[in-house]
């Protein structure tokens, strides 16, 4: 088909990210703060050996009350210690040896796994790094049984030492010594991690930071640019951007709604990564950089986290930069639409008609409902450029899927069994895991139910289901697709061995294993 691309924004421009004009465009007057020019406290590099650095705590991961595999080389008195603490190595459990006379420190964690289930040695991984976070020396991981649990336990790391903390003025340097994991197969485990994990702990990594960061900072025009210095350099990597003059005369009057109430206009950004022919997978984001609620505005309690109501969108830019980073054999597309739901004077109204993309037009019944909004444009823009042979769209769309689900699962709506059945399987793989809801004839009909106009864009229960249904009648009947609403997961109110307390940076590795691993027979 023929391709257009407007307002196209090269990845040349994203070698000028640190440029004083582009960091005074993303300023915020007033504020005092440059953002680009802040970073998070540096992190413990990963790394891989067959032997334990001179001077290196220890980091011993046991599954029984044995000496584990690795530690042969370690001196006698350590190993002596190690077996007189007669740690019997159940997961979760941890001993912190005291320390002796010219020896290293040990810490003992358990790894020992339930009859028949799979240790997760990424979990593993995390709890060393927060553990051992305050330790002013390097950390040596011994006990990891090969290649796959080392570089895996490498990962968890790297997720679990996150931090935001850019914004703290009194914020001490952490030590920034290495993790190294030691064993055998060193040199497996470090080719394993250079060619997968380490792109995918950046992918989380950028799109948790994206999450955390104030909606002051974080709004369309800087996401873009975000989003551009991210992938500057990686190779069988495209970025178009559409602005709202390009959206208003591709007739986007869905997205292009949302955003005309603020000051910072809508943006539509398509990322492509060509790492193999045909058809790509297509990747869908819900990026309200801050939600209001517009007119039909949210109550003041809680709407501080409605800087969040962009992770959709984070998640989306997070996966493709993880599949193109390590150069997987796929074709993927992802576009992020991005907005601000603001309740100024041009601000859309409950009440109004728009029409999308594809033709067929929305009834506002509430601006609240503005994600729904976004997407329809956005699936359609990217069906007509991408032709995809799947489409997934995320979003942190409904509080009623966390009312039904609570904060351990996103909710997955699908019309194609097999794309359903996948994408848990996927879920479970790198536990971000999904329930599904259903798709029912009387939510569909009841979305449908407009005087005016073809669909409502709310005022039907419920609302996770209607949602669903919702953006389901802009998707094209034969393409298989999924609908995952990730309003209950996207941030973390305690601290996990994986996920620090802020943004999860969920939807990555669900949408990497998924893009990876999954085809239509």
């Amino acid at each position: 088909m023929q391709r257009h691309t407007f307002a196209a924004l090269t990845l040349a421009l994203a070698a000028t990210a640190a440029s004083p004009a582009l960091l005074a465009a993303q300023d915020v007057p007033g504020s005092g703060i440059v953002p680009a020019a802040i970073g998070n406290s540096e992190e413990r590099p990963i790394a891989f050996a067959r032997s334990v650095p001179a001077d290196a705590a220890l980091a011993v991961v046991m599954t029984d009350a044995g000496l584990p595999e690795g530690v042969d080389g370690l001196p006698v008195d350590a190993q002596a210690r190690i077996v007189a603490a007669e740690f019997a190595g159940k997961a979760g459990e941890l001993l912190d040896l005291p320390s002796a006379a010219g020896s290293p420190r040990i810490v003992l964690f358990g790894a020992a796994g339930e009859d028949g289930q799979p240790i997760d040695w990424r979990v593993v991984g995390g709890r060393i790094a927060q553990e051992l976070a305050e330790e002013d020396a390097p950390i040596a991981v011994v006990g990891l049984p090969g290649s796959d649990a080392m570089a895996m336990a490498g990962l968890g790391a790297t997720l679990g030492q996150y931090r935001f903390d850019r914004y703290k003025s009194d914020r001490s340097a952490k030590p920034s010594h290495p993790i190294t994991f030691v064993g055998a197969q060193a040199a497996e485990a470090a080719a394993s991690w250079t060619r997968r994990q380490s792109a995918l702990a950046d992918g989380v990594r950028f799109a948790r930071d994206l999450v955390n960061e104030p909606a002051s900072v974080i709004y369309p025009e800087s996401f873009v640019a975000r989003a551009q210095a991210l992938f500057a350099g990686v190779p069988n990597v495209s970025i178009s951007v559409l602005d709202q003059a390009d959206m208003r005369r591709m007739n986007m009057g869905a997205i292009a709604g949302v955003g005309q109430g603020s000051r910072r206009p809508p943006r539509l950004m398509m990322i492509a990564y060509r790492g193999a022919s045909g058809a790509p997978i297509a990747l869908a984001g819900k990026g309200i950089t801050f939600d209001t609620g517009g007119i039909s505005i949210k109550p003041s309690s809680g709407m501080g986290a409605m800087k969040r109501d962009m992770s959709g969108a984070a998640a989306v830019t997070g996966a493709i930069y993880s599949l193109a980073k390590s150069g997987a054999p796929v074709h993927a597309v992802a576009v992020a639409a991005l907005a601000e739901n603001m309740p100024g004077d041009n601000a859309q109204r409950p009440g109004d008609v728009v029409r999308t993309m594809s033709g067929k037009t929305i009834e506002i019944v509430s601006t609240d409902a503005e994600g729904r909004l976004v997407l329809s444009d956005a699936i359609e823009y990217v069906v007509r450029e991408a032709d995809p042979y799947a489409l997934v769209d995320i979003a942190t769309l409904t509080g009623s899927v966390g009312r039904a689900l609570g904060p351990e699962y996103a909710g997955v709506f699908a019309r194609d069994k097999a794309f359903a059945e996948a994408a848990i399987a996927a879920g479970e793989r790198v536990d971000e895991p999904l329930w599904q809801l259903p798709l029912h004839e009387t939510y569909r009909k009841a979305v449908r139910d407009s005087e005016i106009a073809d669909v409502v864009n709310g005022g039907v229960s419920p609302g996770a289901s209607s949602g669903a249904h919702f953006i389901e009648y802009f998707v094209p009947e034969d393409l298989p697709w999924i609908h995952i609403d990730m309003a209950s997961v996207d941030d973390a109110s305690t601290s996990s061995p994986l996920v620090p307390a802020g943004s999860s940076g969920y939807g990555v590795m669900l949408l990497d294993e998924l893009a990876r691993s999954w085809r239509p027979r």
